[in-house]
């Protein structure tokens, strides 16, 4: 199996993502989260990494099957051959997103003794207790691995839990 990029229409990476993978074909959409101004609040929407573009897992046999899919437009070429992308460099590509850097994004009003989930990087999911912030920084205590640890707010996007 081989891994191919697709073009598809402008704004359906994620709907096509969603049909291919409905109809069993394996596709990748890689996904970034990003704090964007709405007219009267700020939310969190999901935007492609590349616009335009999806990777398919198939056989070469297997090529044709993406396009009864509507959104998708062709295959990206290169040297005259559908561009294959190495299984190496899609996993390179899995686990840069995961421990994407966020530079954008920060928690605000974080306090001592708040519990928080950190939504990226390699402690992602994980809840823990701020015991100290200090500008960009903030010294948690991560209770189920019994660590302390010391996370740039800067480049973690941290998710602030409600008190009961």
């Amino acid at each position: 199996m081989n891994w191919y990029v697709i073009y598809t229409k402008s704004r359906s990476e994620k709907m096509v993502a969603d049909k291919l993978a409905k109809a069993g074909i394996e596709v990748f959409c890689p996904l970034l989260k990003r704090k964007k101004l709405w007219s009267d609040r700020w939310k969190w929407v999901e935007e492609p990494l590349f616009r335009s573009y999806c990777f398919v897992s198939l056989e070469d046999w297997e090529r044709d099957k993406i396009f009864s899919v509507p959104g998708v437009v062709r295959y990206v070429y290169y040297c005259g051959k559908p561009a294959i992308i190495r299984e190496k460099e899609m996993n390179l590509l899995k686990s840069w997103l995961i421990e994407y850097d966020h530079e954008g994004i920060q928690a605000e009003n974080l306090n001592v003794n708040d519990r928080i989930r950190i939504r990226s990087g390699a402690l992602m999911d994980k809840e823990a207790e701020v015991l100290e912030k200090r500008g960009n920084y903030a010294l948690l205590l991560l209770e189920d691995l019994g660590l302390q640890v010391r996370v740039d707010l800067r480049k973690n996007m941290i998710e602030k839990l409600q008190a009961f």
